[in-house]
């Protein structure tokens, strides 16, 4: 059983999980909005700050919430380790609404690169905010996508259950946070060419929204024209439901008894980071 938090009431919880996410998309759109629009940079440059923004906004919000940071890993924590289902729209609501004002700042703060490189905001810019198919370029479908995304998300959950358990070999001196964000840049430079690496709805759903509210008029569809915005949420909850339970019963159900049981957080006190 997954260990309780103290009492610090939900509404510090969810401050936590909006400001972790925010930090976490202030480094990702931001570090895209730089290679994209500016021209500095790489791919290596934007795995690398995807991670970074990983590690950062889990310690920003570890000690409160547990820093989940993803909707995806909420209802895989609910489902396998006995978080309160009660949170669980709460928390994917602060994880998008941190996304989304994090967005809004990326939007604001590059608005003339963004404008120089793309006049008419279209979808060569698109991939700033949110994913597509084969990044916008690629000849990958949407049910390839979907499938990249299950997959992504599946690695993702597992690494977290994984890197959070006690009873495993966890890393030690609250180093989880950085062990985490190490997976989210593996995932990047290893899954990122059929859909962008979302695995996180309200990574994907919030900046959508925000791209869209500021003039981006196809945010929610792809390069084909198709509705695309569902697919980032649905799938990575399916691939986190799927990662979580490789990592249960075919791992966790071996490993020796222990009076210590899966921590949460780095710091021992909430539920597991995402």
């Amino acid at each position: 059983m997954v260990r309780n938090l103290k009492a610090r009431g939900l509404t510090g919880e969810l401050a936590a999980e909006f400001v972790g996410t925010m930090i976490l998309i202030l480094f990702g759109c931001g570090v895209v909005a730089q290679v994209a629009a500016g021209g500095i940079g790489d791919h290596d440059s934007i795995a690398w700050a995807w991670g970074l923004g990983v590690t950062l906004g889990v310690y920003v919000a570890s000690r409160i919430s547990g820093a989940h940071l993803n909707p995806a890993v909420t209802i895989a924590l609910a489902v396998f380790k006995g978080f309160s289902w009660r949170k669980v729209a709460p928390y994917a609501l602060a994880q998008t609404a941190g996304a989304f004002v994090a967005a809004l700042l990326v939007r604001w703060n590059y608005t003339e690169v963004l404008n120089a490189k793309d006049p008419g905001l279209t979808i060569k810019t698109q991939g700033v905010f949110s994913t597509l198919p084969g990044n916008g370029t690629l000849p990958v479908s949407d049910w390839g996508a979907f499938r990249d995304q299950i997959i992504g998300t599946a690695i993702l959950a597992l690494l977290i259950f994984a890197i959070t358990d006690l009873r495993n070999t966890a890393p030690a001196a609250n180093m989880a946070p950085l062990i985490v964000g190490f997976a989210v840049v593996g995932i990047g430079m290893a899954w990122g060419t059929n859909a962008g690496y979302a695995i996180n709805p309200a990574r994907d759903f919030g900046p959508r929204l925000a791209s869209w509210l500021t003039g981006y008029d196809t945010a929610f569809t792809d390069q084909y024209g198709y509705p695309y915005w569902w697919i980032p949420i649905v799938a990575p909850i399916i691939g986190a439901l799927i990662g979580a339970a490789i990592y249960k019963y075919v791992v966790e159900r071996f490993l020796p008894g222990d009076e210590l049981e899966t921590v949460p957080s780095p710091t021992q006190d909430a539920e597991p980071v995402a």
